[in-house]
């Protein structure tokens, strides 16, 4: 039978352009342009695993030249945490540039071959990745300026009817396209209640001020706000050349610190950066840094430099004038270490983890301008001295307590090396339960239940203090009902995803006897990754779905979506979680989720030309992103069809939106008309 003729709209925001530039008589650079569409966006090539396809670039073996170094990338790039991936993902909008260097190992002109992989979103939906080939002429003995070579071009495709190319065809679901005619599916909705927070420079200056004023509150640092102001004040022949020295001697102090953050991204380089973001072996170096760190804050050893290095910088800081200020701002960055070290650690690894060259300049230049605003202040108003409170216990409880916050952080680390390799250990439940242990023992320290060494005895709990041991409590017990599924929002960017969570009572179970009975069927195409979403009882194959909606006498709702899509997982924490919605999906319909990007090759008897492109089908992948434009002309995800059991569309299909009360009305008047068709036939 043959479904409603549909409109058709193959999206293709990605175009590519080819050229080379001559650099030497021995070395060339192969250039990849990708110009990009308006509104979408381009990953990049450093995504961690578990993530979306990063862009990847694969070059044929060839005599005429061998690689120098990696494939560099510039252009307009954007940055955002992923909560639903639970990592940060990088990408760029309106135009990317990709150079690989190449040595020249002959003076004749040939070809570089090679292929390259990509994917792409917008706000409201993913293609499924994209595999290209490319053949890019170099010319050894020609010179200039890069010479464009070549383009890949897109066209929409012309008016098609094909039947579905499939491992054992499905003749039921048939459709015919037309080409340059708009999608005219439900328009997406405008809100976007996206879960990101971006890693701009401005959040990197916030966190590295807030760090500066933490370390203020330290017992290596507090006391010597008074000490250092009256040494200026004293040596100072007046007012004016106390405060100064002081505006000098605080200047000193952001160029120590902004010079230190430039000598990490000058030894790693961007490269390096953007690898520690995704790169299992920086994660699990963090995890324990900051153990070692929160270990120190607790009091077991101090971590310190070499009692050579503050000896000689406390000499030259005898000679007096703007070098012997330099020099005693070095002495104090060096004494203070063994409390600052563990808090400028810590803002390094967060701003290098973000992947931007001047993030961990940044984050100094905002740590070091909280510590040197107080010693300007106090020099030009030494009266405020008197104000400050006494040097004491209170000090050291200031490093307990970031002693515990650099032990809830080592976790996240932690967890994304558990999340990147699959190994299952940290899960959600597990995660939480080290939280709600770290601030509730947190909140008992502040109140004085619990005491660290070089703790001072705590005869009374001042009222900040207990404020804050509130807070702590607080967050402890907000945090309980997570391990029973509650979804915690306020933690989502930190936890690891909900999925990982072995028990979750917030899911809302299937009828029993069908789900007992999709359970005992043995899936097609399902492997030791597949899963439904939200633990739904779901298939993998179109053909298999359908039999087990006929016999149910259900309508099949077909899931177009991908492993790697961000907008899919968007919907299903969103709107497929809502009870309403999963209640519909679980009892109502029979889900056929549909990877696009499943990497799983095909049986050799299952693999074939698509007579819709022209394209080889070798992978699971290539089977359903080719069934969703030959039959539906559409290649982007997430896209929802709901049929009947003749493989006609009962509604509109639908793709990204995120309104809930949109989607029960979609799935309900899907439902009422699989209803109608019904009582037609019995008739």
């Amino acid at each position: 039978m043959t479904m409603p003729t549909g409109e058709a709209q193959i999206l293709k925001p990605v175009k590519w352009s080819f050229s080379t530039e001559k650099t030497s008589d021995k070395e060339a650079t192969l250039v990849f342009t990708a110009s990009i569409d308006k509104s979408w966006h381009l990953y990049s090539q450093f995504i961690a695993e578990g993530g979306p396809i990063p862009t990847s670039f694969k070059m044929s073996p060839s005599k005429e030249f061998t690689l120098l170094g990696k494939v560099t990338e510039t252009g307009k790039k954007e940055e955002i945490f992923d909560s639903n991936f639970n990592m940060k993902l990088i990408f760029f909008a309106n135009k990317a540039v990709f150079k690989q260097k190449i040595s020249l190992k002959t003076t004749k002109a040939f070809k570089a071959k090679g292929s390259l992989e990509f994917m792409t979103c917008d706000d409201h939906q993913c293609l499924p990745p994209e595999e290209i080939s490319f053949e890019i002429p170099v010319s050894p003995s020609a010179g200039g300026a890069a010479e464009k070579v070549s383009e890949s071009k897109t066209e929409s495709p012309a008016t098609i009817a094909v039947e579905v190319v499939s491992a054992d065809s499905i003749p039921a679901i048939k459709e015919t396209t037309k080409s340059n005619s708009p999608e005219a599916a439900i328009s997406p909705a405008e809100e976007d209640a996206e879960q990101t927070s971006k890693m701009s420079l401005l959040t990197i200056f916030i966190k590295g001020f807030l760090g500066g004023l933490l370390a203020l509150l330290t017992p290596c640092v507090f006391p010597m706000i008074p000490l250092t102001v009256s040494f200026f004040t004293k040596k100072a022949s007046s007012h004016s050349k106390a405060f100064g020295s002081a505006v000098i001697y605080g200047l000193s102090i952001i160029g120590i610190y902004v010079a230190l953050g430039f000598l990490v991204t000058k030894l790693l380089g961007a490269d390096a950066l953007n690898d520690m973001a995704s790169n299992g072996i920086f994660n699990m170096a963090f995890f324990l840094l900051l153990l070692v760190f929160a270990t120190s804050f607790f009091g077991a050893f101090e971590i310190q430099l070499p009692h050579s290095w503050t000896n000689m910088m406390f000499l030259k800081s005898e000679k007096g004038g703007l070098i012997g200020i330099f020099f005693m701002a070095f002495t104090l960055a060096l004494v203070s270490f063994s409390c600052t070290g563990p808090i400028i650690g810590t803002l390094l690894v967060d701003a290098a983890t973000g992947g931007e060259t001047l993030n961990p300049l940044v984050g100094m230049f905002g740590f070091s301008l909280a510590l040197a605003i107080p010693f300007a202040i106090f020099a030009a108003f030494p009266s405020l001295m008197h104000s400050l409170p006494k040097s004491g216990g209170w000090l050291n409880s200031v490093k307990i307590v970031l002693g515990f916050l650099e032990l809830a952080f080592a976790f996240k680390f932690l967890s994304n090396v558990d999340l990147a390799y699959h190994l299952g250990i940290l899960d959600r439940e597990v995660f939480l339960s080290l939280w709600i242990i770290i601030f509730g023992l947190l909140g008992l320290y502040l109140l004085g239940k619990i005491s660290f060494p070089h703790d001072s005895k705590t005869e009374h709990i001042s009222i900040p203090r207990f404020f804050l041991a509130l807070i702590s409590l607080s967050f402890a017990i907000y945090m309980i009902p997570g391990l029973w599924g509650a979804p915690l929002k306020a933690i989502s960017a930190f936890s690891p995803p909900q999925g990982t969570q072995d028990f979750d009572l917030s899911r809302i179970q299937a009828a029993p006897n069908a789900a007992g009975e999709a359970e005992s069927i043995t899936k097609k195409y399902a492997n030791e990754k597949s899963h439904c979403a939200l633990d739904l009882n779901c298939f993998f194959d179109v053909e298999q779905g359908m039999e087990y909606a006929k016999k149910h006498n259900k309508p099949m709702l077909l899931d177009f979506t991908g492993w790697t899509c961000v907008n899919c997982r968007k919907m299903e924490v969103s709107v497929w979680s809502d009870p309403e919605v999963y209640k519909r999906l679980s009892q109502d319909y029979i889900v056929v989720s549909l990877y696009v990007d499943d990497k799983t090759e095909l049986p050799l008897n299952e693999q074939k030309i698509s007579s819709f492109s022209g394209n080889k089908i070798k992978t699971i992948g290539n089977l359903w992103s080719d069934l969703e434009a030959s039959t539906f002309g559409k290649n982007s995800q997430p896209y929802y069809v709901l049929l009947d059991h003749a493989g006609k569309k009962l509604v509109q299909p639908r793709a990204f939106d995120l309104d809930i009360h949109e989607f029960i009305a979609f799935l309900d008047s899907g439902k009422a008309v699989f209803t109608r068709r019904g009582a037609a036939d019995q008739k």
